[in-house]
């Protein structure tokens, strides 16, 4: 079942999925007009997810957190719970102060990150799916409001579990995390013109050195391969699911030409574009 929550004069958008036994996304396609993040929880047994066709191991009582550009299928969809929203509804940037979670459970690193839930971090959730059904049935002036409230919560409770699971290092402390974040967000934003750390670095006011140390600390890729992997990764997206061709990729992605893209591509890859192309899993 699909609960959906429209708001026609400002396009937002919020949907609450469960019990679906047909549930995915599928970015260059049918739902490229719909700009939904979703948080999804696989509350069945283990399952495969394909996200932009590569297979990952989607564990029992755990919450995955997808991109608004991410492809994505599930296994056993009847046993996942997702929350979906654009930011017309919920701008996790605008409210990050609030949330946290900006460059991190979203926009952040390319590891995929399966937030563990314990049996009490279930009930917790549990009951806010309840929640949220129960806003569903309330149609009123303040129903969008309270599905916000409730979503931030959601959105807050995963990420300091994530932190917990996934940040184990004493020296990245809050505000060498978020200098890390910001740098993720910018990544993001800019990833197809500016390939070089300087850019990154000038825009937070930091040396590339400190850059390269504070990645060290969170992840050990330094920045510059966090930008590569963000272009590649768009790279094998649009050749795997559009039909571009190598110096149309190129030219989106801030290559030069597309010989120089193809010099890129096969030194990360072992392929060249056009042989990616034919083989096409994204890996």
């Amino acid at each position: 079942m699909t609960q959906i929550f429209l708001h026609s004069p400002t396009n937002a958008q919020f949907r609450l999925v469960y019990d679906e036994a047909h549930f995915d996304r599928v970015f260059y396609g049918k739902d490229r007009k719909d700009k939904l993040l979703t948080i999804a929880w696989n509350k069945g047994k283990d399952q495969q997810v394909n996200i932009d066709n590569v297979v990952y191991l989607f564990p029992a009582n755990t919450i995955l957190c997808l991109m608004v550009n991410e492809t994505f299928h599930f296994e056993d969809p009847s046993t996942i719970v997702a929350w979906q929203f654009n930011k017309e509804f919920y701008c996790i940037v605008n409210h990050d102060k609030e949330v946290s979670c900006v460059g991190f459970l979203f926009y952040g690193s390319s590891q995929k990150m399966f937030v563990s839930l314990n049996e009490h971090h279930q009930e917790k959730i549990e009951a806010l799916q309840h929640v949220f059904l129960d806003e569903f049935s309330t149609s009123d002036h303040i129903q969008g409001e309270m599905m916000q409230v409730l979503l931030k919560r959601l959105i807050i409770i995963v990420t300091r579990l994530a932190k917990e699971q996934y940040i184990t290092e004493k020296e990245l402390t809050g505000d060498k995390l978020d200098l890390v974040r910001k740098f993720n967000l910018l990544v993001e934003n800019h990833y197809r013109k500016e390939h070089q750390v300087k850019f990154y670095a000038e825009q937070l006011f930091k040396s590339p050195k400190t850059l390269s140390n504070m990645f060290a600390l969170y992840n050990h890729k330094s920045p510059l391969l966090v930008i590569q992997e963000r272009v590649l990764l768009e790279a094998k997206r649009l050749l795997f699911y559009t039909e571009k061709t190598s110096k149309e990729i190129a030219n989106d992605l801030g290559f030069e030409n597309a010989n120089h893209f193809s010099k890129f591509f096969k030194k990360h890859t072992g392929k060249v574009p056009t042989e990616f192309k034919k083989v096409s899993p994204v890996a």
